[in-house]
């Protein structure tokens, strides 16, 4: 096989593996590489400091002799309505409700791609007789796999820094595969990638309720609900606390006002269907059971709050949420009970009360001051 029929190889069994997209772009330095060091330099990695490691500025230098860079995306849209959708948390008995990102809601993205990526790895292995090194990633390693997405032709790189595709939209799982196979780039020589289409549209912007974008195509992270509620190991700084709202892992906000989504369509894939709270895998170890079936879908606040930290593991096995720890979880979960809308003197009011102040006491600093903080705000 040639390049391209190498390629054209790749894009076939990545589709017949489930992935929707597949491209191949040169393992090379894009120009939006160029502003990383400016970003880093204002700050806007917060605590992330993984994002500095001097490879994320050249892709070539992720394996010796990389030449190809192959991309896949998999679409992760389930069909429960959007946190903006009002009777999308809806109290049930008067206990308000959570919001847990859409992409969480499912099975951990990093092994349901890591297993298709893994597979489409092997079989090129067997198909191309030629020897080559390869490394396979899911936001695991030090490479953009957004830009890299860009340069090969899967969509443009938005406002609020996503990647848009113009068929599917933004809810995009991306996985990338770096190898020393001379492969065809998407794109032909001196072609452009996918043109902007976000045209004067801000919604995205206006819509951040902690106005995470100085500028658009610029994200200050540290300001990102997604940031503060998974990567964030500390305090949340007060400012933000009352924007979070209901947010407790990450936040779909600014992907789900954008025009260009209304029309994504519905994967019905059961990896990314909403789990239920107390559905542990059945490799988990025996945990006591929770009482009653709550779903990764807009979840009982008190609920996550109450959680122990052997039932915050058996539920959250093979799930994105192990990512903010049990400590962020429940600290999370402690503001947006500060947040919610109660009936004062209501049973459900009462029993937050009671185990916020439980919490006020716990011997995590952390956790019992975000406790504290709730119980100011309910006062």
């Amino acid at each position: 096989m040639d390049a391209a029929e190498k390629s054209r190889w790749i894009a076939d069994r990545a589709k017949s593996l489930g992935f929707d997209l597949c491209g191949v772009a040169r393992a090379e330095k894009w120009p939006e590489l160029g502003h990383l060091a400016e970003w880093l330099a204002r700050g806007y990695a917060g605590e992330m400091k993984y994002l500095a490691h001097p490879r994320r500025a050249d892709p070539a230098l992720l394996l010796d002799g990389a030449s190809s860079v192959v991309v896949a995306a998999l679409n992760y849209n389930s069909p429960p309505p959007h946190s903006t959708d009002p009777a999308a948390r809806a109290p049930e008995n008067d206990s308000p409700r959570g919001w847990i990102s859409r992409y969480a809601w499912g099975d951990d993205y990093h092994e349901v791609l890591g297993t298709k990526l893994s597979a489409l790895l092997a079989a090129m292995r067997a198909e191309f007789a030629e020897p080559f090194d390869a490394r396979w990633y899911v936001d695991t390693g030090p490479i953009n796999e957004r830009i890299a997405a860009k340069y090969a032709g899967l969509g443009w790189l938005a406002k609020n820094t996503c990647l848009i595709n113009e068929r599917l939209g933004s809810w995009l799982f991306l996985g990338v595969i770096v190898t020393t196979l001379d492969l065809a780039p998407t794109l032909a020589p001196g072609q452009p990638p996918p043109p902007d289409r976000c045209g004067s549209c801000t919604l995205c912007l206006e819509a951040c309720p902690t106005h995470a974008f100085p500028a658009p195509y610029v994200l200050d992270a540290r300001r990102c609900i997604s940031y503060l509620t998974i990567e964030l190991r500390g305090a949340i700084a007060e400012e933000f606390r009352p924007a979070i709202g209901a947010n407790v892992i990450g936040c779909d906000i600014c992907q789900e006002v954008c025009p260009w989504n209304r029309k994504s369509p519905f994967t019905l894939s059961p990896e990314f269907q909403p789990r239920q709270l107390d559905a542990a895998p059945s490799d988990a170890s025996p945990e006591a059971p929770l009482e009653n079936d709550v779903s990764f879908f807009a979840p009982d606040l008190a609920r996550l709050a109450a959680l122990s930290q052997s039932e915050f593991r058996a539920v959250f096995r093979h799930s994105a949420v192990k990512r903010a720890k049990w400590r962020g979880l429940v600290r999370n979960a402690c503001v947006a009970l500060g947040n919610a809308s109660w009936q004062p003197g209501s049973e459900s009011f009462l029993c937050a009360v009671a185990l916020l102040e439980k919490l006020s006491a716990a011997e995590d600093a952390v956790i019992a001051e975000h406790a504290r903080c709730a119980l100011d705000r309910l006062s």
